[in-house]
Protein backbone atom coordinates (compact mmCIF):
# COMPACT_ATOMS: atom_id res chain seq x y z
CA UNK A 1 0.00 0.00 0.00
CA UNK A 2 1.45 3.35 -1.05
CA UNK A 3 1.24 6.46 1.11
CA UNK A 4 0.32 8.48 -1.97
CA UNK A 5 -2.55 6.21 -3.01
CA UNK A 6 -6.32 6.20 -2.73
CA UNK A 7 -6.04 2.91 -0.83
CA UNK A 8 -4.06 4.56 1.95
CA UNK A 9 -6.34 7.61 1.94
CA UNK A 10 -9.21 5.24 2.81
CA UNK A 11 -7.18 2.94 5.07
CA UNK A 12 -5.76 5.62 7.37
CA UNK A 13 -9.05 7.30 8.46
CA UNK A 14 -10.62 3.90 9.16
CA UNK A 15 -7.73 2.84 11.41
CA UNK A 16 -7.67 6.29 13.05
CA UNK A 17 -11.40 6.17 13.91
CA UNK A 18 -11.21 2.63 15.27
CA UNK A 19 -8.08 3.49 17.26
CA UNK A 20 -9.34 6.66 18.97
CA UNK A 21 -13.07 6.07 19.16
CA UNK A 22 -13.72 2.36 19.45
CA UNK A 23 -10.55 1.20 21.29
CA UNK A 24 -9.39 4.38 23.04
CA UNK A 25 -9.96 2.99 26.55
CA UNK A 26 -8.10 -0.30 26.02
CA UNK A 27 -4.36 -0.23 25.39
CA UNK A 28 -4.10 -3.90 24.43
CA UNK A 29 -6.89 -3.56 21.87
CA UNK A 30 -5.18 -0.47 20.43
CA UNK A 31 -1.94 -2.43 20.08
CA UNK A 32 -3.80 -5.38 18.56
CA UNK A 33 -5.44 -3.03 16.07
CA UNK A 34 -1.99 -1.73 15.10
CA UNK A 35 -0.79 -5.31 14.52
CA UNK A 36 -3.81 -6.23 12.38
CA UNK A 37 -3.69 -2.95 10.47
CA UNK A 38 0.04 -3.32 9.88
CA UNK A 39 -0.40 -6.83 8.52
CA UNK A 40 -3.16 -5.59 6.19
CA UNK A 41 -0.93 -2.69 5.12
CA UNK A 42 2.02 -4.99 4.38
CA UNK A 43 -0.06 -7.80 2.91
CA UNK A 44 -1.52 -5.34 0.38
CA UNK A 45 1.60 -5.98 -1.74
CA UNK A 46 1.90 -9.74 -1.23
CA UNK A 47 0.25 -11.54 1.66
CA UNK A 48 2.70 -14.45 1.36
CA UNK A 49 5.54 -12.37 2.82
CA UNK A 50 3.61 -11.80 6.02
CA UNK A 51 4.99 -15.16 7.12
CA UNK A 52 8.50 -13.62 7.20
CA UNK A 53 7.42 -10.86 9.59
CA UNK A 54 5.50 -13.32 11.77
CA UNK A 55 8.43 -15.75 11.89
CA UNK A 56 10.99 -13.01 12.60
CA UNK A 57 8.73 -11.66 15.35
CA UNK A 58 8.35 -15.11 16.91
CA UNK A 59 12.09 -15.85 16.80
CA UNK A 60 13.19 -12.56 18.37
CA UNK A 61 10.45 -12.61 21.00
CA UNK A 62 11.41 -16.15 22.00
CA UNK A 63 15.13 -15.34 22.07
CA UNK A 64 14.35 -12.36 24.29
CA UNK A 65 12.45 -14.58 26.73
CA UNK A 66 15.31 -17.03 26.98
CA UNK A 67 17.84 -14.21 27.43
CA UNK A 68 15.78 -12.89 30.34
CA UNK A 69 16.86 -15.64 32.76
CA UNK A 70 19.98 -16.96 31.06
CA UNK A 71 23.22 -16.09 32.86
CA UNK A 72 25.60 -18.45 31.11
CA UNK A 73 27.57 -16.27 28.69
CA UNK A 74 28.11 -19.01 26.13
CA UNK A 75 24.41 -19.82 25.92
CA UNK A 76 23.59 -16.10 25.75
CA UNK A 77 25.90 -15.74 22.76
CA UNK A 78 24.26 -18.77 21.11
CA UNK A 79 20.86 -17.15 21.55
CA UNK A 80 22.12 -13.86 20.15
CA UNK A 81 23.65 -15.51 17.11
CA UNK A 82 20.48 -17.52 16.55
CA UNK A 83 18.60 -14.25 16.13
CA UNK A 84 21.33 -12.71 13.98
CA UNK A 85 21.63 -15.73 11.68
CA UNK A 86 17.87 -16.13 11.25
CA UNK A 87 17.29 -12.46 10.43
CA UNK A 88 20.36 -11.96 8.28
CA UNK A 89 19.81 -15.39 6.72
CA UNK A 90 16.44 -14.30 5.37
CA UNK A 91 17.95 -11.02 4.21
CA UNK A 92 20.84 -12.74 2.42
CA UNK A 93 18.59 -15.32 0.78
CA UNK A 94 16.07 -12.88 -0.65
CA UNK A 95 18.36 -9.95 -1.36
CA UNK A 96 21.86 -11.30 -2.01
CA UNK A 97 21.59 -14.92 -3.16
CA UNK A 98 21.74 -14.18 -6.88
CA UNK A 99 24.50 -11.58 -6.40
CA UNK A 100 26.79 -14.08 -4.70
CA UNK A 101 25.97 -16.86 -7.15
CA UNK A 102 26.61 -14.67 -10.19
CA UNK A 103 29.91 -13.36 -8.83
CA UNK A 104 30.98 -16.85 -7.75
CA UNK A 105 30.54 -18.22 -11.24
CA UNK A 106 32.17 -15.14 -12.78
CA UNK A 107 35.23 -15.59 -10.55
CA UNK A 108 35.76 -19.15 -11.73
CA UNK A 109 35.26 -18.10 -15.36
CA UNK A 110 38.00 -15.49 -14.94
CA UNK A 111 40.49 -18.27 -14.15
CA UNK A 112 39.37 -20.35 -17.13
CA UNK A 113 37.09 -22.74 -15.26
CA UNK A 114 33.45 -22.89 -16.20
CA UNK A 115 31.03 -23.91 -13.48
CA UNK A 116 27.27 -24.04 -13.48
CA UNK A 117 25.29 -22.55 -10.62
CA UNK A 118 21.64 -21.66 -10.88
CA UNK A 119 20.28 -18.31 -9.83
CA UNK A 120 16.74 -18.12 -8.54
CA UNK A 121 13.80 -15.98 -9.57
CA UNK A 122 13.44 -14.46 -6.10
CA UNK A 123 11.00 -11.66 -5.32
CA UNK A 124 12.47 -9.20 -2.83
CA UNK A 125 10.02 -8.69 0.05
CA UNK A 126 9.24 -5.01 0.49
CA UNK A 127 11.05 -3.43 3.43
CA UNK A 128 12.90 -6.58 4.53
CA UNK A 129 16.11 -4.60 5.19
CA UNK A 130 14.26 -2.22 7.49
CA UNK A 131 12.27 -4.53 9.75
CA UNK A 132 15.17 -7.00 9.90
CA UNK A 133 17.42 -4.34 11.39
CA UNK A 134 14.66 -3.17 13.69
CA UNK A 135 14.16 -6.62 15.24
CA UNK A 136 17.91 -7.12 15.48
CA UNK A 137 18.22 -3.94 17.55
CA UNK A 138 15.84 -5.48 20.08
CA UNK A 139 17.77 -8.73 20.43
CA UNK A 140 21.16 -7.01 20.62
CA UNK A 141 19.97 -4.50 23.22
CA UNK A 142 18.41 -7.28 25.32
CA UNK A 143 21.66 -9.25 25.07
CA UNK A 144 23.67 -6.20 26.18
CA UNK A 145 21.10 -5.70 28.98
CA UNK A 146 20.25 -2.23 27.75
CA UNK A 147 16.60 -3.26 27.48
CA UNK A 148 14.33 -5.47 29.53
CA UNK A 149 12.79 -8.17 27.31
CA UNK A 150 9.06 -7.73 26.89
CA UNK A 151 6.50 -10.31 27.99
CA UNK A 152 3.80 -8.65 25.88
CA UNK A 153 3.77 -10.46 22.53
CA UNK A 154 1.14 -8.09 21.11
CA UNK A 155 3.18 -5.00 21.96
CA UNK A 156 6.29 -6.62 20.50
CA UNK A 157 4.44 -7.60 17.32
CA UNK A 158 3.20 -4.03 17.01
CA UNK A 159 6.76 -2.75 17.42
CA UNK A 160 8.09 -5.02 14.65
CA UNK A 161 5.26 -4.39 12.19
CA UNK A 162 4.25 -0.77 12.97
CA UNK A 163 2.78 0.20 9.61
CA UNK A 164 3.88 3.86 9.27
CA UNK A 165 7.57 2.91 9.22
CA UNK A 166 7.41 -0.80 8.36
CA UNK A 167 8.58 -0.82 4.75
CA UNK A 168 11.00 2.13 4.50
CA UNK A 169 11.86 3.31 7.96
CA UNK A 170 12.87 5.15 9.98
CA UNK A 171 14.59 2.15 11.56
CA UNK A 172 13.50 2.60 15.15
CA UNK A 173 15.41 1.28 18.12
CA UNK A 174 13.55 -0.97 20.50
CA UNK A 175 14.73 1.27 23.37
CA UNK A 176 12.80 4.21 21.87
CA UNK A 177 9.71 2.73 20.22
CA UNK A 178 8.86 -0.43 22.17
CA UNK A 179 8.22 1.31 25.54
CA UNK A 180 5.68 3.56 23.80
CA UNK A 181 3.45 0.53 23.28
CA UNK A 182 3.25 -0.01 27.04
CA UNK A 183 2.02 3.47 27.91
CA UNK A 184 -1.53 4.77 27.73
CA UNK A 185 -1.90 7.10 24.76
CA UNK A 186 -4.26 10.06 24.77
CA UNK A 187 -5.26 12.04 21.72
CA UNK A 188 -3.31 15.28 21.53
CA UNK A 189 -4.78 17.78 19.08
CA UNK A 190 -1.63 19.88 18.72
CA UNK A 191 0.50 16.78 18.10
CA UNK A 192 -2.00 15.52 15.51
CA UNK A 193 -2.01 18.89 13.70
CA UNK A 194 1.79 18.89 13.68
CA UNK A 195 1.68 15.36 12.29
CA UNK A 196 -0.68 16.43 9.51
CA UNK A 197 1.65 19.28 8.56
CA UNK A 198 4.54 16.82 8.34
CA UNK A 199 2.44 14.42 6.25
CA UNK A 200 1.53 17.29 3.93
CA UNK A 201 5.16 18.28 3.45
CA UNK A 202 6.15 14.66 2.93
CA UNK A 203 3.54 14.28 0.20
CA UNK A 204 4.83 17.45 -1.46
CA UNK A 205 8.38 16.10 -1.41
CA UNK A 206 7.29 12.78 -2.88
CA UNK A 207 4.65 13.74 -5.42
CA UNK A 208 5.88 17.14 -6.60
CA UNK A 209 9.66 17.00 -6.17
CA UNK A 210 10.63 13.32 -6.34
CA UNK A 211 8.14 12.16 -8.98
CA UNK A 212 8.83 15.12 -11.29
CA UNK A 213 12.59 14.74 -10.92
CA UNK A 214 12.28 10.98 -11.50
CA UNK A 215 10.84 11.48 -14.98
CA UNK A 216 13.89 13.41 -16.16
CA UNK A 217 16.42 11.40 -14.16
CA UNK A 218 15.10 8.16 -15.67
CA UNK A 219 15.07 9.60 -19.18
CA UNK A 220 18.66 10.82 -18.91
CA UNK A 221 20.15 7.83 -17.07
CA UNK A 222 18.36 5.29 -19.29
CA UNK A 223 19.62 7.02 -22.44
CA UNK A 224 22.89 8.45 -21.17
CA UNK A 225 24.83 7.31 -24.25
CA UNK A 226 23.00 9.81 -26.49
CA UNK A 227 23.35 12.86 -24.23
CA UNK A 228 26.26 15.19 -23.62
CA UNK A 229 27.94 16.00 -20.32
CA UNK A 230 25.80 19.04 -19.50
CA UNK A 231 22.61 16.98 -19.78
CA UNK A 232 24.15 14.18 -17.73
CA UNK A 233 24.93 16.68 -14.98
CA UNK A 234 21.27 17.66 -14.96
CA UNK A 235 20.32 13.97 -14.79
CA UNK A 236 22.54 13.48 -11.75
CA UNK A 237 21.06 16.59 -10.12
CA UNK A 238 17.51 15.42 -10.80
CA UNK A 239 18.29 12.05 -9.23
CA UNK A 240 19.90 13.81 -6.27
CA UNK A 241 16.65 15.61 -5.54
CA UNK A 242 14.56 12.59 -6.48
CA UNK A 243 16.13 10.32 -3.89
CA UNK A 244 16.02 13.01 -1.21
CA UNK A 245 12.42 13.98 -1.94
CA UNK A 246 11.42 10.33 -2.16
CA UNK A 247 13.03 8.96 0.96
CA UNK A 248 12.81 11.98 3.25
CA UNK A 249 9.24 12.46 2.03
CA UNK A 250 8.42 8.89 3.05
CA UNK A 251 10.04 9.48 6.44
CA UNK A 252 8.03 12.66 6.94
CA UNK A 253 4.78 10.84 6.15
CA UNK A 254 5.77 7.96 8.44
CA UNK A 255 6.69 10.25 11.35
CA UNK A 256 3.60 12.42 10.84
CA UNK A 257 1.29 9.39 10.66
CA UNK A 258 2.83 8.01 13.85
CA UNK A 259 2.01 11.27 15.63
CA UNK A 260 -1.64 10.81 14.74
CA UNK A 261 -1.59 7.66 16.85
CA UNK A 262 0.36 9.12 19.75
CA UNK A 263 3.84 7.85 18.84
CA UNK A 264 7.09 9.77 18.46
CA UNK A 265 9.56 8.54 15.87
CA UNK A 266 13.01 10.04 15.62
CA UNK A 267 14.00 12.45 12.86
CA UNK A 268 15.46 10.60 9.88
CA UNK A 269 16.64 13.45 7.64
CA UNK A 270 17.95 16.79 8.87
CA UNK A 271 18.38 18.84 5.69
CA UNK A 272 21.49 16.94 4.51
CA UNK A 273 22.07 18.96 1.34
CA UNK A 274 22.94 21.98 3.46
CA UNK A 275 25.89 20.11 4.99
CA UNK A 276 29.32 21.74 5.05
CA UNK A 277 31.33 18.50 4.92
CA UNK A 278 30.74 14.80 4.35
CA UNK A 279 30.82 14.01 8.06
CA UNK A 280 27.96 16.44 8.62
CA UNK A 281 26.13 14.99 5.61
CA UNK A 282 26.17 11.53 7.16
CA UNK A 283 24.93 12.90 10.48
CA UNK A 284 21.96 14.33 8.59
CA UNK A 285 21.25 11.70 5.89
CA UNK A 286 19.19 8.60 6.81
CA UNK A 287 20.00 9.16 10.46
CA UNK A 288 18.31 5.98 11.69
CA UNK A 289 20.48 3.77 9.44
CA UNK A 290 23.71 5.73 9.99
CA UNK A 291 23.38 5.57 13.77
CA UNK A 292 22.38 1.88 13.58
CA UNK A 293 25.62 1.01 11.79
CA UNK A 294 27.56 3.27 14.14
CA UNK A 295 26.20 1.65 17.31
CA UNK A 296 25.95 -1.98 16.20
CA UNK A 297 28.90 -2.28 13.81
CA UNK A 298 31.37 0.61 13.94
CA UNK A 299 31.73 0.90 17.72
CA UNK A 300 31.92 -2.90 18.31
CA UNK A 301 34.72 -3.00 15.72
CA UNK A 302 36.64 -0.49 17.80
CA UNK A 303 35.33 2.73 16.31
CA UNK A 304 37.89 5.51 16.30
CA UNK A 305 39.67 4.38 19.44
CA UNK A 306 42.63 2.70 17.75
CA UNK A 307 45.34 4.05 15.50
CA UNK A 308 45.06 5.44 12.02
CA UNK A 309 44.93 2.02 10.35
CA UNK A 310 42.06 0.88 12.56
CA UNK A 311 40.16 4.07 11.78
CA UNK A 312 40.69 3.51 8.05
CA UNK A 313 39.65 -0.14 8.29
CA UNK A 314 36.52 0.52 10.33
CA UNK A 315 35.49 3.46 8.17
CA UNK A 316 35.71 1.42 4.98
CA UNK A 317 33.84 -1.48 6.59
CA UNK A 318 30.92 0.63 7.77
CA UNK A 319 30.54 2.54 4.50
CA UNK A 320 30.91 -0.53 2.27
CA UNK A 321 28.43 -2.49 4.40
CA UNK A 322 26.08 0.49 4.24
CA UNK A 323 26.40 0.51 0.46
CA UNK A 324 25.83 -3.24 0.21
CA UNK A 325 22.79 -2.91 2.48
CA UNK A 326 21.21 -0.71 -0.17
CA UNK A 327 21.46 -3.23 -2.96
CA UNK A 328 23.10 -6.36 -4.36
CA UNK A 329 25.21 -4.60 -6.97
CA UNK A 330 28.82 -3.50 -7.18
CA UNK A 331 27.61 0.05 -7.82
CA UNK A 332 26.30 0.28 -4.26
CA UNK A 333 29.55 -1.07 -2.85
CA UNK A 334 31.56 1.51 -4.82
CA UNK A 335 29.12 4.21 -3.70
CA UNK A 336 29.86 3.25 -0.09
CA UNK A 337 33.62 3.07 -0.69
CA UNK A 338 33.58 6.47 -2.39
CA UNK A 339 31.86 8.02 0.63
CA UNK A 340 34.50 6.39 2.84
CA UNK A 341 37.20 8.06 0.74
CA UNK A 342 35.39 11.38 1.13
CA UNK A 343 35.08 10.89 4.89
CA UNK A 344 38.55 9.64 5.81
CA UNK A 345 40.53 12.92 5.43
CA UNK A 346 38.07 14.61 7.75
CA UNK A 347 38.29 11.78 10.29
CA UNK A 348 42.07 11.46 10.22
CA UNK A 349 42.50 15.20 10.78
CA UNK A 350 39.95 15.17 13.63
CA UNK A 351 37.60 17.55 11.84
CA UNK A 352 34.63 15.16 11.73
CA UNK A 353 32.89 16.97 14.60
CA UNK A 354 33.58 20.47 13.30
CA UNK A 355 30.12 21.23 11.89
CA UNK A 356 27.61 19.96 14.41
CA UNK A 357 25.41 23.05 14.55
CA UNK A 358 22.88 24.30 12.01
CA UNK A 359 24.45 26.14 9.11
CA UNK A 360 24.02 29.92 9.25
CA UNK A 361 22.24 29.60 12.58
CA UNK A 362 20.40 32.84 13.38
CA UNK A 363 21.26 34.30 9.96
CA UNK A 364 19.34 34.53 6.72
CA UNK A 365 22.28 33.77 4.45
CA UNK A 366 25.39 31.61 4.86
CA UNK A 367 28.84 33.13 4.97
CA UNK A 368 31.01 32.83 1.82
CA UNK A 369 33.01 29.99 3.44
CA UNK A 370 29.81 28.16 4.41
CA UNK A 371 28.43 28.60 0.91
CA UNK A 372 31.58 27.22 -0.69
CA UNK A 373 31.71 24.31 1.78
CA UNK A 374 28.09 23.42 1.07
CA UNK A 375 28.71 23.62 -2.67
CA UNK A 376 31.76 21.35 -2.51
CA UNK A 377 30.00 18.81 -0.29
CA UNK A 378 26.94 18.82 -2.51
CA UNK A 379 29.08 18.32 -5.62
CA UNK A 380 30.86 15.30 -4.11
CA UNK A 381 27.50 13.86 -3.08
CA UNK A 382 26.10 14.25 -6.60
CA UNK A 383 29.07 12.37 -8.08
CA UNK A 384 28.54 9.54 -5.60
CA UNK A 385 24.83 9.36 -6.44
CA UNK A 386 25.74 8.53 -10.04
CA UNK A 387 27.07 5.16 -8.86
CA UNK A 388 23.97 4.66 -6.74
CA UNK A 389 21.68 5.20 -9.74
CA UNK A 390 23.70 3.55 -12.51
CA UNK A 391 22.74 0.11 -13.80
CA UNK A 392 26.26 -1.29 -13.46
CA UNK A 393 29.87 -0.18 -13.08
CA UNK A 394 30.36 0.24 -16.83
CA UNK A 395 27.34 2.52 -17.00
CA UNK A 396 28.56 4.57 -14.03
CA UNK A 397 32.09 5.03 -15.41
CA UNK A 398 30.82 5.98 -18.87
CA UNK A 399 28.38 8.45 -17.31
CA UNK A 400 31.06 10.16 -15.19
CA UNK A 401 33.56 10.18 -18.07
CA UNK A 402 31.10 12.08 -20.23
CA UNK A 403 30.44 14.57 -17.41
CA UNK A 404 34.15 15.44 -17.40
CA UNK A 405 34.32 15.80 -21.18
CA UNK A 406 34.11 18.92 -23.34
CA UNK A 407 30.40 18.28 -23.92
CA UNK A 408 29.77 19.58 -20.41
CA UNK A 409 30.12 23.10 -21.82
CA UNK A 410 27.29 22.60 -24.31
CA UNK A 411 23.71 23.71 -23.72
CA UNK A 412 21.76 20.80 -22.14
CA UNK A 413 19.34 19.00 -24.47
CA UNK A 414 16.77 18.70 -21.66
CA UNK A 415 15.75 21.89 -19.81
CA UNK A 416 12.54 21.37 -17.79
CA UNK A 417 11.62 24.87 -16.61
CA UNK A 418 8.73 23.99 -14.28
CA UNK A 419 10.63 21.25 -12.45
CA UNK A 420 13.65 23.52 -12.05
CA UNK A 421 11.50 26.30 -10.57
CA UNK A 422 9.83 23.81 -8.22
CA UNK A 423 13.24 22.63 -6.98
CA UNK A 424 14.36 26.22 -6.37
CA UNK A 425 11.18 27.02 -4.44
CA UNK A 426 11.55 23.79 -2.50
CA UNK A 427 15.13 24.64 -1.52
CA UNK A 428 14.06 28.10 -0.33
CA UNK A 429 11.43 26.61 2.00
CA UNK A 430 13.83 23.92 3.21
CA UNK A 431 16.46 26.58 3.93
CA UNK A 432 13.94 28.63 5.90
CA UNK A 433 12.99 25.64 8.06
CA UNK A 434 16.43 24.04 8.33
CA UNK A 435 16.50 24.38 12.11
CA UNK A 436 13.22 22.49 12.61
CA UNK A 437 12.25 18.82 12.49
CA UNK A 438 10.71 19.42 9.04
CA UNK A 439 10.68 22.47 6.80
CA UNK A 440 7.14 23.78 7.37
CA UNK A 441 6.91 22.89 11.06
CA UNK A 442 6.81 26.54 12.09
CA UNK A 443 6.06 28.13 8.72
CA UNK A 444 3.05 30.41 9.18
CA UNK A 445 2.39 29.03 12.66
CA UNK A 446 1.91 32.58 14.02
CA UNK A 447 -0.21 33.73 11.11
CA UNK A 448 -3.91 34.32 11.45
CA UNK A 449 -5.98 31.26 10.62
CA UNK A 450 -7.13 32.34 7.12
CA UNK A 451 -3.55 32.95 6.01
CA UNK A 452 -2.27 29.77 7.65
CA UNK A 453 -4.95 27.69 5.96
CA UNK A 454 -4.25 29.44 2.68
CA UNK A 455 -0.67 28.14 2.92
CA UNK A 456 -1.86 24.57 3.45
CA UNK A 457 -4.35 24.79 0.58
CA UNK A 458 -1.65 26.25 -1.65
CA UNK A 459 0.59 23.23 -0.97
CA UNK A 460 -2.33 20.87 -1.64
CA UNK A 461 -3.05 22.65 -4.94
CA UNK A 462 0.61 22.36 -5.91
CA UNK A 463 0.51 18.63 -5.13
CA UNK A 464 -2.47 18.07 -7.41
CA UNK A 465 -1.41 20.55 -10.09
CA UNK A 466 2.26 19.64 -10.41
CA UNK A 467 2.09 16.04 -9.28
CA UNK A 468 4.38 14.06 -11.54
CA UNK A 469 3.75 10.64 -13.01
CA UNK A 470 3.41 8.24 -10.07
CA UNK A 471 6.69 6.57 -9.21
CA UNK A 472 7.27 3.82 -6.67
CA UNK A 473 9.20 4.83 -3.56
CA UNK A 474 12.88 4.17 -4.31
CA UNK A 475 13.55 2.64 -0.92
CA UNK A 476 10.94 -0.07 -1.39
CA UNK A 477 13.64 -1.96 -3.25
CA UNK A 478 15.78 -2.08 -0.09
Amino acid sequence: MLFNSIDFAVFLPIVFILYWFLFKSNLKLQNLLIVVSSYVFYGWWDWRFLSLIVFSTAVDYTVGQYLRNEENQLRRKVLLWTSILVNLGFLCLFKYYNFFIDNFTAAFSFFGTEISASSLDIILPVGISFYTFQTLSYTIDVYKQKLEPTKDIIAFSAFVSFFPQLVAGPIERATNLLPQFYKERKFDYSRAVDGMRQILWGLFKKIVIADNCAQYANEIFNNSAVYGGSTLILGALFFTFQIYGDFSGYSDIAIGTSRLFGFNLKQNFAFPYFSRDIAEFWRRWHISLSTWFRDYLYIPLGGSRGGAMMKVRNTFIIFIVSGFWHGANWTFIVWGALNAIYFLPILLTNRNRKNIDTVASGRLFPSPNEFLSMGATFGLTVIAWVFFRAENMGHAMAYISEIFSSSTFNIPEIRPRNTTLLIIGFLVIEWYGRGQQFAIQNLGIQWKRPFRYALYYAIIILIFWFGGKEQEFIYFQF
